[in-house]
């Protein structure tokens, strides 16, 4: 059955509201009435709210369905990497969002990347129903949310239907957002690069090595360090059985205290990986809490503990506060919180104290900042893809796009969607490695595809050769001194239908873009005095359009290390024109006065 097969959602009150140009139709079942109100513009001046309330019962269930002829569509956004973008068809099962799952937002858009429409719920914790898809009978593309809540609650829904670039509507979906979830603004840590232990050592970590490491990825750039998995535990077989109690394996890591000292004695941060949920079978805390999980995976060798419980939630907080309070550590990498959506979790036991899983999650992790800010006012919390909720926002401090190792293209994808609804949190790119015979031009590659986020490298710096070590440095460097376009500036990425071959962000009068197939970079607005272009295809130039009159800029091309490969020169720029770029390299245009 498709999603314009669907037949009324029960008996209950209905009614159809006008609103950003659609007819939205409003159901309910499991109430009386329903109140329904539009809201002027919510930001900026496009987008528009509607407020439905089930009124005369205790609990509802609310479904609003809308649609729109499917013309000049080329894709449909979503935050779910990778599995978009198309145009799905109608007959799809939803996808559901919750607190650790997801966000409740979508974009039909243009092959221009224009906007077409984006949808957003201003309930970003408890779990949301979304169908979207095409009809294969009347060429319309149909949307359908449903959401269960207590009568007297509205659901909140924000339409755009403007015709602007999609990132310009998502922007103002997570300027809508952020009124709702206030963040305050990330420690200047959270913005350094990092180095993780993972793909470099997996499990085979122990103090020497990673002070070691953490001392000559200082000297590449970085300046955070994670010890992932491997910290709490002996077994090096990949599993998580031993997860639960959270302690430093005695052998590889003796005095915990004094080893993270001499880490941060480099001026680098400190934070340890937990796998949150996870209560393993071998751990000496299954006893105790494994009759109050949510799910037990064979695979894994560990069950999901039950965030409702007090007393569980006492314990991950206990454990992960340890290592900020009593060893020194700046911070932590929270894992797997995505395990605690469970889509049809057991009834609360009686030492619950809230109804819903989450609830438990965010009151755990609510207490748990809470606590490690009392320890660390600049306290670093690492969350990842696809926990990227807006509720979430308060508690992070890091959004790492999701594991894609030696995946450029995937990666710029994944930072890319993270960018566009991170709001006010830093995204870290997921940790780059590569094979010890990889090409300096192809390392360039990498590091590109994660420009526009933070990096964080996984290669161990003593392996690295001559030309790779100097690539590093180059990028990070690069990454370092624009930072705040690259980061911060506005971020306009083009053509997700196409994997966003181009990505650009501007800030004051420089605009950074960088190029990973052979298509043109539009010459910016006389507006911005200096474009560089990195050049993350293999092509040996790049191709710069400008917008209208020729025009003469100065040019200079580096290599994939930082040499200059070509010298300052005028060129002048009278249609699309070719500009000698090596591969990995970087091209740097200032407008002549």
């Amino acid at each position: 059955m498709g999603l314009f097969d669907t037949p009324p959602l029960g008996p209950g009150p209905r009614a159809e509201v006008r609103i950003a140009g659609l007819n939205v139709l409003v159901e309910a079942t499991g109430c009386a009435d329903l109140r329904t109100g539009t809201r002027p513009p919510a930001i900026g001046d496009t987008g528009a709210e509607l407020r439905v309330t089930a009124l005369g019962g205790t609990r509802a269930r609310i479904r609003a369905s809308w649609s729109l002829p499917c013309l000049d569509a080329a894709a449909y956004w979503t935050p779910q990497s990778p599995q978009q973008p198309w145009i799905p068809p109608d007959w799809l099962p939803p996808r559901t969002t919750s607190l650790t799952r997801d966000a409740p937002v979508g974009c039909l858009l243009g092959p221009d990347s224009h906007n077409i429409l984006s949808y957003a719920l201003a309930e970003t914790a408890r779990p949301v129903q979304i169908w979207a898809g095409i009809s294969e009978e009347t060429g319309e593309f149909g949307f359908r949310v449903e959401q269960d809540l207590h009568c007297g609650e509205p659901l909140r829904l924000l339409l755009d239907t403007a015709p602007q670039h999609f990132a310009d509507s998502l922007a103002g979906i997570t300027a809508w957002w952020s009124a709702q979830y206030p963040t305050p603004p990330a420690p200047h840590t959270a913005h350094r690069p990092v180095y993780s232990t993972w793909y470099s050592h997996h499990q085979h970590v122990s103090a020497a090595e990673v002070a070691r490491c953490a001392r000559q990825a200082a000297e590449l750039g970085c300046g955070t360090v994670i010890v992932d998995d491997g910290w709490q535990t002996a077994d090096t077989s990949r599993g998580y059985a031993t997860t639960g109690d959270w302690e430093m394996d005695p052998q590889s890591f003796p005095d915990p205290a004094g080893h993270i000292a001499e880490v941060r004695a480099n001026g680098s941060s400190y934070l340890l990986w937990y796998a949150l949920p996870f209560l393993g079978r071998d751990s000496r805390a299954w006893t105790r809490f494994a009759d109050r999980v949510l799910r037990y995976d064979e695979d894994l060798g560990a069950a999901v503990l039950d965030p409702r419980e007090p007393e569980i939630r006492a314990h991950l907080i206990d454990c992960c506060a340890r290592a900020v309070e009593e060893w020194g550590a700046d911070g932590v990498k929270l894992d797997f919180l995505d395990a605690f959506f469970v889509a049809d979790p057991p009834p609360p036991g009686p030492r619950a104290d809230c109804a819903e899983v989450h609830q438990g999650v965010r009151q755990l992790l609510n207490d748990l900042l809470r606590r490690l800010r009392e320890a660390n006012s600049a306290v670093l919390v690492e969350f990842r893809q696809q926990y990227i909720s807006p509720a979430l926002w308060p508690s992070a401090t890091m959004l790492r796009a999701a594991d894609c190792p030696m995946s450029p293209a995937e990666h710029r994808r994944r930072i890319a969607d993270l960018r566009l609804l991170s709001g006010p949190v830093p995204v870290h790119s997921d940790m780059l490695t590569w094979h010890q015979d990889e090409t300096p031009e192809r390392v360039a590659a990498q590091l590109i595809a994660v420009l526009f986020a933070v990096p964080q490298l996984s290669v161990d710096p003593a392996r690295l050769t001559r030309e790779q070590r100097e690539t590093v440095e180059f990028w990070l460097r690069t990454g370092e001194r624009h930072a705040a376009v690259l980061r911060c500036g506005s971020f306009r990425p083009a053509h997700p239908e196409l994997g966003y071959p181009l990505l650009v962000a501007r800030a004051g009068e420089t605009c950074f873009a960088a190029v990973y197939a052979r298509m043109a970079v539009p010459l910016p607005g006389p507006g911005i005095r200096e474009l560089l272009v990195a050049n993350a295809s293999t092509h040996p130039s790049v191709l710069i359009e400008p917008a209208g009159e020729p025009e003469h800029v100065r040019a200079q091309a580096f290599d994939c290390r930082g040499r200059a490969a070509t010298a300052p020169e005028p060129v002048r720029l009278a249609g699309v024109r070719a500009v000698a770029v090596p591969p990995g390299g970087l091209l740097h245009l200032t407008r002549e006065p």
